[in-house]
């Protein structure tokens, strides 16, 4: 518990200066390290940590494609072209050392992983309130928040037992409930306090629903791959919450969505 404090003491300050206050440069320096250490962390559940090469090259080019995929989108598809050509030249060069699903865990880690942690940027250049670049996390922790408590207290049934065995349908309802409720509270500060709100109430309902079930299956994503290879944190970078891919799982599943969703908003 007392690591759970120091990291929300000193987490939650630090998210909302970069995401709210820091320089454009420093917001994307931060979106490179994480997307970065999350391609380590996918390397090394995947292949141990004694491959520190295939983590590296995961790391690398994770943290490349935040850069890539925001600054030269239209060329997007070269880099990733690129990124194929890398892991499968080196597998090729090994002779056989490296596997087919380390090459995959490389290239999920530095496309995949890059690609979402690259939204917030293509969300902030795309004129909406830098408060706006909060709802990937608001409505990715809420759910995990409300479903955790719901859970707790109303669970009965399991969601998905073999995934991640403590998950109820009570929890998943709870979560989609207090996704909505965090959203239009969200929505009434915006009014009250910035003049007026990007999206309405209805239509953020529908959205924090959207965002409620993309951040559960995040989150069960994830969990499956830890289940399959046996480990029960991708890392320590966050001590009692895990590593990169334990807390933002389900926000590198939202926030691509989000991004999609606001460029149809009118």
């Amino acid at each position: 518990m007392k690591s759970r404090v120091l990291v929300a003491a000193v987490g939650v300050p630090a998210l909302l200066y970069v995401v709210l206050a820091a320089p454009p440069m420093a917001m994307s320096l931060a979106l490179v390290i994480l997307a970065s250490i999350g391609g380590v962390e996918l390397q090394q559940c995947v292949s141990g940590k004694d491959r520190r090469d295939l983590a590296v090259m995961s790391g690398v080019c994770a943290g490349l494609t935040v850069t890539w995929y925001f600054g030269m989108p239209d060329m997007a598809e070269g880099f990733f072209l690129l990124a194929l050509l890398v892991f499968f030249g080196y597998a090729i060069q090994k002779g056989g050392q490296v596997k087919f699903h380390q090459i995959m865990a490389g290239l999920f880690g530095s496309i995949a992983i890059g690609y979402s942690f690259s939204a917030f940027l293509r969300l902030n250049a795309s004129g909406v309130g830098r408060a706006y670049l909060l709802l990937p996390f608001i409505l990715s922790f809420a759910c995990d928040t409300f479903a955790f408590f719901a859970g707790l207290t109303l669970g009965k049934h399991k969601l998905a037992p073999k995934v991640s065995p403590k998950k109820t349908i009570e929890g998943s309802v709870g979560g989609l409930a207090g996704n909505v409720l965090c959203g239009l509270l969200f929505v009434w500060v915006m009014e009250r306090f910035s003049g007026g709100s990007a999206i309405g109430y209805g239509p953020m309902a529908v959205l924090a629903l959207a965002c409620g079930a993309v951040a559960q299956i995040g989150d069960l994503s994830f969990s499956l791959i830890k289940r399959e290879f046996g480990i029960k944190d991708y890392g320590r970078l966050f001590l009692a919450h895990g590593g990169v891919l334990d807390r933002f799982d389900s926000v590198l599943f939202v926030a691509p969505v989000m991004e999609i969703i606001f460029s149809l908003l009118p």
